[in-house]
């Protein structure tokens, strides 16, 4: 089973500490060399815009450049800023940043055949009778290759960056200090706590034996589960920078807007299911929704589910505070709301009046999808737009800065993807009626 090469553009990974450093000295250089040209400009054109002078459209589109070249936790940090920063970060650098959930660049074959070789050992090569050196996909931390093990397994392997699992720590701390240097982020945010778990994270994601442990337990999670198939590992090529399992053929979710409204429907009904099950069954959460993490399998109209990488332990007390939120979202009761908020360490229970009632109109928005009665169409919803102006309400008017507690970064990363994967589809389904018999085993009733 041969596969088509994906497209990907090639440039050689700074694999070194101090060549990443450099690297990442020359983006602070031109962030700061951006926002002079864009000071002078306002000068010589006389204008009084006190907008931040770094924040520029070229200065974001440059950003997101270098991150890309870049890879390892720098562009994933990014990745992750594009998807939590809506409330703080200005749009411009979101919306640039937004680029690296499904582009970045892969290794030449020079620095492929190292990579195999350090892992493998010399004549690597008689692994496999067939090995494509054109990557099937390429992203932050590792690039996936198509190949058919000399005793005619087809595997696909996911292949780790060099110098990735080393620069973890200094690429987070670098790349958040250029942030906050040029004023990219609001200097009164502590990011301590948010950086520490993103680096907590990203150590996780870059063993790929952890990795290959949580396709294991995903997959019996799953086994009693036929709208999902889960990969299986290949304990004799799996190292801990290279990730071997089964080659699954599909269509990744996002280019599925032409199938049948009714298949749609399923597929978004399945992953809101899935979602679900991950957050008060299993308390076990894949939190990377990617769109290209899904595929599915059209004959069977089954997803595959492929990088779990990122998956995490979900603590019973958090789950159940969860559980409180979305039945406070979906009865309208504000008290509730409030408490859920402050038990998860939203908010302090002494905050300002004003703040607090902006957070809870906050979630609202963000659960309508939970509290609207009957099928929500996802591929006409304005919730996207209305969550971010009343972020902007509650940070820029109000004046709440308190980034979320670092246990829920990646939940929210979870729950955002899955309505901007049903968005995608287009898919209308009842979510109201998928997660009221969760609810309800917990105690929660609806009426």
């Amino acid at each position: 089973m041969a596969h088509p090469p994906k497209s990907v553009q090639r440039a050689r990974i700074p694999s070194g500490r101090i060549e990443r450093l450099a690297r990442i000295g020359w983006l602070a250089g031109e962030v700061t060399l951006g926002g002079l040209a864009e000071g002078a400009r306002r000068l010589l054109g006389g204008t009084s815009e006190v907008r931040n002078i770094f924040v520029t459209h070229t200065n974001a589109q440059r950003l997101a450049r270098r991150l890309s070249s870049l890879r390892g936790a720098a562009m994933k940090l990014g990745q992750l800023l594009s998807l939590e920063g809506d409330d703080y970060l200005p749009v411009e650098i979101t919306g640039a940043l937004s680029i690296l959930r499904s582009e970045a660049h892969a290794m030449p074959d020079a620095q492929l055949r190292r990579v195999l070789g350090h892992a493998y050992g010399k004549g690597w090569e008689r692994l496999f009778r067939e090995f494509n050196m054109d990557p099937v996909a390429a992203a932050s931390i590792g690039q996936v290759h198509f190949g058919v093990t000399a005793d005619g397994r087809t595997v696909a392997l996911k292949i780790q960056y060099p110098g990735v699992a080393r620069s973890i720590d200094s690429d987070v701390d670098n790349l958040a200090s250029i942030l906050r240097l040029s004023r990219l982020l609001p200097g009164q945010i502590d990011l301590s706590a948010v950086l520490t778990e993103a680096k907590h994270q990203l150590r996780q994601e870059a063993d790929y034996r952890t990795e290959a442990e949580h396709l294991r337990r995903y997959g019996e999670l799953l086994a009693d589960d036929p709208a999902f198939v889960v990969p299986c590992v290949h304990d004799d090529l799996t190292t801990p920078h290279i990730l071997a399992m089964d080659y699954v053929a599909g269509v990744p979710l996002d280019q599925l807007g032409d199938l049948p409204q009714a298949v749609r429907n399923r597929i978004g009904t399945n992953l809101y299911r899935l979602l679900f099950r991950e957050l008060f069954e299993f308390r076990f959460i894949q939190t990377d929704p990617n769109f290209a993490n899904f595929l599915l399998l059209t004959e069977s109209e089954q997803v595959a589910l492929l990088d779990l990488g990122a998956a995490r332990h979900v603590p019973e007390e958090l789950s159940r505070f969860y559980a409180q939120l979305f039945h406070a979202t979906m009865t309208l009761n504000r008290q509730e709301i409030a408490q859920a908020t402050q038990s998860i360490g939203f908010i302090d229970v002494d905050e300002r009046p004003d703040r607090l009632e902006g957070l809870i109109d906050f979630f609202l928005i963000a659960c309508e999808p939970f509290r609207h009665r009957g099928v929500y169409d996802f591929g006409n919803s304005s919730v996207p737009p209305r969550v971010r102006a009343a972020g902007v309400e509650l940070t820029a008017r109000r004046g709440f800065l308190r980034p979320p507690p670092p246990a829920t970064i990646f939940l929210h990363r979870k729950l955002a993807g899955t309505f901007l994967l049903c968005a995608r589809l287009g898919a209308r389904l009842d979510v109201r009626a998928v997660l009221r018999p969760f609810l309800e085993r917990l105690d929660y009733r609806l009426t």
